[in-house]
This record gives structure tokens, sequence and C-alpha cells, in this order.
């Protein structure tokens, strides 16, 4: 039986609109600038976390929480936590020992915009706030919530999860034909695809969902996880880098093995579209409720940057 869902174009702009506003005033309020010695550390980490990002794994952990009636304001501190790890990871990885970039986000880079030692404290700065977000009991006032957040980040963020893909990327550089598609698939799923698992697991736990009632948001995410790689690796190859934000092409430059360097354009295309929608079917449990998450997940096929 077909799924009624509500038309994206009617969701996800306001969707957006609505977390990214509700992000950004977090973070102006949390990252507020002393007066003191630590005044550029602080104006570094505001340049990389308030303003220009899609805010998609915010949304999910919202989209997510919503499944089961989480307080709005508790979703968004999950999801301010979530994008700290992630803005860390992207000023990191911009630095010239890892991809050595001059734009994100449509501006330029924290070590471009400051220098190298502030964006590698601001980098810090934002991992270790993500923890202490998550342990306020202003997210969840149960310890017990609080810890399995923890864990869980921990774990998405950490040598098994964003960082162990991370350093399989680099591996990726120079390993030429020995890193074959499973190889790419396994890298991706724990650089990328880790921390939006994390977004529906969170939705989960502040819901009080016992793991065994997981399995089909842990699907969902497992398939766009994959999908949004893969239409990043498109992006690489083909986008636009005023639309990206960021310099496109650089993959193919470096030789790194990719989505797209090992299946083709057309099948990677191919194959995004089936993650996508076995994504949705994942989602059959639920009614309308799950209508934007269904709409992300058309949205992470479609997107252009």
């Amino acid at each position: 039986m077909a799924i009624e869902t509500m038309n994206d174009d009617a969701i996800l702009p306001a969707a957006f609109a609505r977390v990214s506003g509700e992000i950004d005033a977090f973070f102006d309020t949390l990252l507020a600038v002393p007066d003191d010695g630590r005044a550029q550390l602080y104006r570094a980490m505001r340049h990389a976390a308030i303003g220009g990002g899609k805010r998609l794994r915010p949304l999910l952990v919202s989209a997510a929480c919503a499944l089961f009636n989480v307080d709005r304001e508790r979703a968004i501190r999950v999801g301010a936590a979530i994008e700290c790890i992630h803005v860390y990871s992207l000023i990191h990885d911009d630095m010239p020992c890892m991809d050595d970039d001059d734009m994100r986000r449509g501006k330029p880079t924290v070590h471009r915009a400051f220098d190298e030692a502030t964006a590698v404290l601001a980098g810090d700065s934002l991992h270790a706030l993500a923890f202490e977000v998550l342990a306020d009991p202003a997210t969840h006032p149960d310890p017990y919530v609080q810890v399995e957040l923890i864990a869980e980040l921990a774990r998405a963020s950490g040598p098994i999860g964003m960082a162990g893909g991370q350093m399989m990327d680099l591996a990726a550089e120079t390993a030429g034909d020995t890193f074959d598609l499973a190889a790419v698939t396994r890298l991706q799923q724990l650089k990328t695809g880790a921390l939006i698992g994390f977004c529906l697991e969170a939705g989960a736990i502040m819901g009080r969902v016992r793991p065994e009632g997981r399995t089909g948001l842990r699907g969902y995410a497992h398939d766009i996880g994959l999908a949004f790689q893969i239409v990043d690796d498109l992006l690489d190859a083909e986008g636009d880098a005023a639309a990206v934000g960021k310099a496109v092409g650089k993959d193919a430059s470096a030789g790194k093995a990719t989505f797209v360097s090992l299946m083709g354009v057309a099948r990677a295309r191919a194959q995004a579209a089936m993650l996508v929608d076995q994504a949705v079917q994942h989602l059959h449990a639920f009614g309308a409720e799950a209508d934007l998450l269904r709409a992300i997940a058309r949205f992470v096929l479609e997107r252009d940057r």
C-alpha cells in the first residue's frame, strides 16, 4: 500500500529554516565572545558554527525526536551537540595537514580567516562542548539518557566512527587500485554514516525507545548515510563550486577512490536513488509523523550542495 505523504515543497523549506534559526540562536548564546584573551577563539568558533550550513543533522535529530513527542527545545539541544561535532570535523578537515581547503560553506575556512593554531583550538573546543551540552540536565533530566547520548555520540565520532573513516579517507588517496568498492563503502559508513546514524538513534534515546524498537530508524540512517556520500561524490565530480560552497573536482585530482570513480556517474546516481527508496521503506511502521524524514531522504538525493 502506498504511503500518503505531504509534498516535500510544503514541509522541507520551512523545516530547514526553522531548525537553522534555532541552531544559530543556540550558538549565538553559547558562544558569546568573552572580554578576555579567549575572544579570538570564540570568534573563530562563531565563524564556523553560525550560518551557512545545511543543518541536515540537527534537522534529522529534530524529525526523529518528533516521532516520539520529545520536547522541541531538548531536541534542538541534541541537534546542536551533533552540529558541534560536525563543525569541529570540518574545521580540522579543511586544514593544510588534511584536505587543505580555502572555502567552506561559502566563506573562508577557519584557518584562513584566523590562523592554524586558532583553528585547532576552535575545533577542539567545539568537540568538548558537544558532550557538555548532552550532559546538561536541560537536554534531559534523566542521567541514564544523558549517558546513553554521550556514549553513542562518542562512538559515532571516534575511531570506530567519523575519525576512523577520515583516516581511511586519507589512506584512500594513496591506496590506488587496492581500495575497492567494499572499502569505500566501509569508509563512508564510518566517516559520514556514523554521525547520521547517531541523529536517528538520539531521537529514539530521547523518546525512551528500547534498542529492539530502533531497527527501522537504523535502517533508514544507514541508507541515507550512504546515499548522502554518493551524492557528495557526484557533486565533487559534477557540481558547481559556487553552489556547493567549497572547491570541487578535488577527489579526481588527488586520484582518490570514490563511489563515482569506482561505479561511474550513472551507476552511482542509480545506487543513490535505490538507497533513498529503501530508506523511505524503513519508515513503513510510521504514518504522517514521519513525513519530514521521508522528505529529508528525497532531499539527500536531489541536493546541489
